[in-house]
């Protein structure tokens, strides 16, 4: 019987190349999450280090449709906020918040953030996730809480308040606002984002219905160990690209 090894993220040796892979996964996570219904009106960021400008970041042009944003609608932002590359202005939370998680930790290449439905209405609980599932168990012990809420985010202040409470986790719930995700890849990034809101989704219809019963801990652990690792989130996205891309190619424009 063959023995097949599950894809890992790419490595490169021109950083033109993984700089035009992250763009390219980064549209393609936009369209995405319009076609799970995260797109609402301007909320909504997502971004990706620049692989050469450390200190820079892609993102989506304010105001636009996530639906339609193609590679070449993708603006880049120096850590002053200024869009040095793309002729759309920056959404000054997407900036606050995302200049300070990914300041905060280098390790990272991703954020994601949005407005969708059961995340934001499960931030309003002030509580983390429980491992109620095994797709939930990927963030056992790997979510924080920050547990505030001043209103729409446009001061770095809070931007760095909310890069503390994610500390080294992989999510953090935005009390009475949502969640943001984060990866050591784009496609890693944005596949927490949409599992966190199906989780979520899960765990309020279950608590809905009654009292649902947790996975223990020792077997949350050891599902985390397999299903939330960083290549575990990369390839979970893979399926949702291909498909995005398949049906939508003009995104790599």
């Amino acid at each position: 019987m063959p023995n097949f090894e599950r894809p890992q993220p790419p490595v490169f040796e021109r950083v033109e190349d993984e700089r035009l892979y992250r763009k390219q996964r980064l549209a393609a996570a936009f369209r995405i999450f319009a076609r799970f219904g995260f797109s609402e009106g301007t909320a909504g960021h997502i971004t990706a280090r620049d692989p050469e400008f450390t200190d820079h970041f892609w993102v989506n042009p304010f105001g636009l449709y996530f639906g339609h944003i193609r590679v070449s609608d993708l603006i880049l932002v120096d850590r002053e906020g200024e869009v040095v590359k793309g002729n759309a202005p920056v959404n000054r939370a997407a900036f606050a918040i995302h200049s300070q998680v990914h300041e905060a930790r280098p390790d990272i290449v991703a954020a994601a953030h949005a407005h969708s439905l059961y995340g934001k209405t499960w931030s309003s609980f002030r509580r983390l996730l429980d491992p109620l599932t095994q797709d939930a168990c990927a963030f056992y012990e790997d979510q924080a809480l920050f547990d505030d809420y001043n209103g729409v985010v446009l001061d770095t202040e809070e931007g760095k308040k909310i890069a503390e409470a994610l500390g080294n986790k992989k999510a953090v719930i935005l009390r009475n606002h949502g969640h943001l995700t984060v990866g050591h890849t784009v496609d890693e990034a944005a596949w927490w984002y949409i599992t966190f809101e199906r989780s979520a989704q899960s765990q309020l219809l279950a608590e809905a219905a009654g009292k649902p019963i947790p996975i223990d801990p020792e077997t949350a652990r050891f599902a985390q160990s397999q299903v939330g690792t960083h290549s575990s989130g990369w390839f979970s996205f893979q399926p949702l690209y291909d498909r995005i891309v398949r049906e939508e190619p003009d995104l790599l424009e």
